[in-house]
């Protein structure tokens, strides 16, 4: 793939302490921006709403979700507000955003619809560690998927790089800081949830608060979790992990690779993943594991092959849908790539379909 033709690309930065750099999210937003910003957030928790599943005893859990991230992430919530306040959404409205898959494992046993990913670290790669990502998700999010560099009093790894979408806090698809930890994450639905960190706010604590990947995993094994998704890690010296998130507590593997798709894999947490084969990402979450172990199990590849493997479609042989295009505009579909190259501290990103090959760069040393 053309990675080594990928244009230079402006990264804003957001500086100041976590209310500020949530607020600043919006700076300079039009009204067309604002619309996508609410349709991608808001108008999707109403629908929530409208289809009678925020019941009582959901409502208690969001209670009890909000009052721990309170106490054990008041950064967290404070960037969340400042988000609220900068794009003038309700900020409970915001918290139910980011609670939406985990609403919707506990209305429908953890069927997944339109939130996939595919993801994969290598750490022993000839180009050195990476990790890369498939971010596969509705067409909502078309417009608002953002790189912003983040740097605060409550980031403690030199500033960090982060992915997500406007009107989400900080690392809500994928991160890497300035001492070379990276992470990203797969959505996976969990029958059980408890109360807990819930995957989106925790990795941004990682990425602000961790250097390696060994005091990634330290932060993870004495936590709570909500349960639901897996975390791929991997850091300059060539660590990886694939972390997933069970209710009661984390399963962990580490090695030179590590992958995942949206199903988990370990055999503990096997019957907490429902596949039903009645929606896309469901039906071919096991489709692309297996495209990804076998590319995965052989000579390690470099960062040309890892954006290559983004952009494998089914019809190529042995292959599976790892870049995935939509049927209809509401389709899943591959929103955006990312490939973290750890050694040259430099970030690859895509805001379509990676097998096009338009790649941009980002140089941390900026």
């Amino acid at each position: 793939m053309r990675l080594a033709r990928a244009s230079l690309l402006h990264v804003p930065v957001l500086s100041g302490d976590a209310h500020t750099r949530g607020r600043l999210q919006a700076e300079g937003a039009d009204e067309a921006l604002l619309a996508k910003v609410r349709n991608a957030t808001i108008a999707r928790v109403e629908a929530l709403r409208s289809e009678g599943k925020l019941t009582p005893d959901r409502r208690a859990y969001l209670a009890a979700q909000y009052h721990f991230h309170r106490a054990h992430d008041p950064d967290g919530m404070a960037e969340l507000k400042g988000i609220a306040g900068g794009f003038g959404l309700p900020e409970d409205a915001l918290f139910e955003h980011l609670h939406l898959g985990t609403l919707r494992d506990l209305a429908s046993g953890a069927m997944l619809t339109g939130d996939g990913c595919s993801a994969f670290a290598v750490g022993d790669s000839p180009d050195g560690p990476f990790v890369a990502k498939n971010r596969d998700f509705s067409g909502t999010h078309l417009g608002v998927q953002r790189l912003f560099w983040h740097q605060g009093p409550d980031i403690h790894t030199g500033g960090m790089l982060c992915l997500g979408s406007l009107g989400s806090p900080g690392a809500y698809s994928s991160g890497m800081n300035a001492a070379g930890l990276a992470l990203v994450d797969t959505q996976i639905g969990a029958r059980h949830h408890a109360v807990g960190w819930l995957r989106y706010l925790a990795m941004t604590r990682i990425i602000a608060s961790c250097k390696t990947v060994a005091e990634a995993l330290d932060w993870l094994r004495v936590r709570p979790h909500a349960g639901g998704g897996a975390l791929i890690l991997a850091d300059a010296t060539g660590a990886t992990a694939a972390v997933e998130l069970g209710a009661q507590g984390p399963v962990i593997r580490t090695g030179a690779r590590s992958w995942n798709t949206n199903h988990f894999r370990a055999p503990e947490l096997a019957q907490e993943t429902l596949l039903q084969g009645s929606t896309v990402i469901d039906s071919n979450s096991a489709l692309r594991l297996d495209a990804l172990t076998t590319r995965l199990s052989g000579p390690p590849p470099d960062l040309a092959e890892a954006a290559a493997i983004l952009s494998l479609h089914p019809d190529d042989p042995g292959s599976a849908p790892i870049c995935q295009h939509p049927s209809t505009a509401d389709d899943t579909s591959t929103l955006s790539s990312v490939i973290y190259a750890i050694a040259q501290m430099r970030v690859y990103f895509h805001d379509s379909n990676p097998c096009t090959g338009n790649w941009h760069r980002f140089d941390l040393s900026q």
